[in-house]
């Protein structure tokens, strides 16, 4: 592919990527935090619409690995964390990114991330290859929010000191012993988190995927030394599963095997799952064979045993952990991406226009179906209409809407990804033919077809795809 293409390519991604964060937050997706006031870089507020696609994720996430196995139990930890826990996993004195001030611009970058970055003052260069560019050298920038507990708190008392937790692993470790002896879990068991951690990025950046407050679902699974490698895969295949089950395909999917050198010190296999965003492959989950590491630490600086005692052996020893970590918000941002789509369609009168519709599986559309009386101004259809509203509203999300055409109230609800509409006619009502009677149209997003259904059929046919 010639540069001048692979440009040209580039350009029509980034159109792209324009129009979904357009959409965004024209539909009430996600707004920039604090807008009013300029903004908060590198942070996002979920609006209506994307708080509840948020909320599809975890639930289904959450339903996946824990209600439905008998060996992963759940946790929600503090997000203050205490400055020892993270001493003794290496995240004090050692968490931190290199980074590089230009002297010209006073931008500060990512030394280890110049080639996809922007020179301030001359965009189409890379920080450095500006005629004006003047880099310093790369010194280490700590990514952790620092606090201080406590009303009579002294700025200069090292024991007042906390931080912002900059991930949710290390309140599984601390508490895993007394999950274990509360809970009758027995090796090999995993704790499940989902919950906001915190890393001061030098630069936020590709919209919702690097932010300095996002949200994480994690697995710690505790296992037996001699079964990390043989379960780091079986979890691999497991997460990629799951993203197929939400809508996103296993071929816009990458598997990167983290080369020795480039994991972390204590893993022995780390793999990283990767998607094609518009802005590049990158990393949506990591499943990674942490060892013995994080016990092991977390013991030795306690002092307390954290060994775990198998009845059934009699042994006493340390479990291994294999972790798959995913980034909830990045998870968000894929299926917007995978799910929006432009296309030219045909209106009943033979006049082309453009269909903007978002393709989410039905399981993560933050509104599962549209309720629609074909006319405004007859009672008895608007009266029908908010019955059937009414019937769903206990088990789904669902959207009333009498305003304007009916095509139109397709179209928008077409743009917030609802799977089903269901419209209530003068058939629903018998004024046609009488077999029709307590009947709806149903239309379905992405074929646009319509179909007659009772209205006593309605509530299981939807629940049952929606599953």
């Amino acid at each position: 592919m010639s540069q001048e293409t692979q440009k040209s390519t580039q350009a029509e991604k980034n159109a792209h990527m324009e129009k979904i964060v357009s959409l965004c937050k024209r539909r009430g997706f996600i707004f920039q935090s604090a807008e009013l006031y300029g903004g908060l870089n590198g942070c996002w507020d979920y609006g209506p619409l994307g708080a509840e696609l948020k909320r599809n994720l975890k639930d289904y996430w959450w339903r996946v690995n824990i209600q439905e196995r008998d060996d992963i139990v759940g946790l929600d930890g503090s997000i203050l964390t205490h400055q020892e826990v993270l001493k003794a996993s290496g995240h004090v004195g050692g968490f931190s990114d290199p980074m590089v001030d230009c002297k010209a611009c006073k931008a500060r970058f990512r030394a280890d991330n110049l080639d996809t970055m922007q020179c301030k003052e001359k965009p189409s260069c890379k920080p450095g290859e500006g005629p004006k560019c003047e880099l310093t050298e790369p010194r280490e920038f700590n990514l952790m929010f620092q606090t201080r507990m406590g009303a009579s708190s002294d700025d200069n008392d090292p024991a007042s000191i906390a931080y912002l937790r900059p991930e949710t692993a290390q309140s599984i470790f601390v508490q895993y012993k007394n999950v274990v002896d509360s809970s009758r879990v027995k090796v090999p068991f995993g704790i499940a988190q989902i919950g906001k951690s915190f890393r001061n990025e030098i630069n936020p950046r590709n919209y919702t995927f690097r932010s300095r407050e996002f949200e994480q679902m994690e697995i710690e699974y505790f296992c037996r030394p001699e079964d990390g490698m043989r379960l780091t895969d079986e979890w691999l295949e497991l997460r990629l599963r799951f993203y197929e089950n939400i809508g996103i395909p296993r071929e816009k999917l990458h598997i990167l095997d983290v080369p020795d050198g480039e994991r972390a010190f204590y893993s022995k296999k780390t793999y990283d799952i990767e998607y094609e965003f518009p802005f590049g492959i990158q990393e949506l989950e990591g499943v990674a064979y942490r060892t013995d590491y994080d016990l092991g630490v977390h013991q030795k600086a306690s002092g307390r045993p954290l060994e775990y005692f198998d009845e059934v052996t009699k042994e006493k020893f340390l479990p291994h952990v294999v972790e798959p970590s995913a980034g909830c918000d990045r998870t968000v941002l894929a299926l917007l991406c995978e799910a929006f789509e432009e296309e030219t369609v045909t209106d009943d009168k033979g006049k082309e226009e453009i269909r903007t519709v978002l393709r989410f599986h039905p399981r993560m559309a933050p509104v599962k179906c549209g309720i629609f009386p074909l006319l405004k101004n007859k009672p008895e259809l608007v009266e029908k209409a908010k019955a059937v509203r009414d019937t769903l509203r206990p088990f789904m999300n669902v959207f009333y809407d009498e305003g304007g055409a009916i095509g139109r109230r397709y179209r928008r609800q077409d743009e917030i990804g609802t799977p089903y509409g269901v419209t209530i006619d003068f058939d629903t009502l018998g004024e046609g033919d009488g077999e029709l009677k307590d009947t709806v149209t149903l239309r379905e997003r992405d074929t646009m077809k319509q179909e007659r259904i009772a209205i006593g059929d309605l509530l299981s046919f939807l629940l049952e795809k929606l599953r």
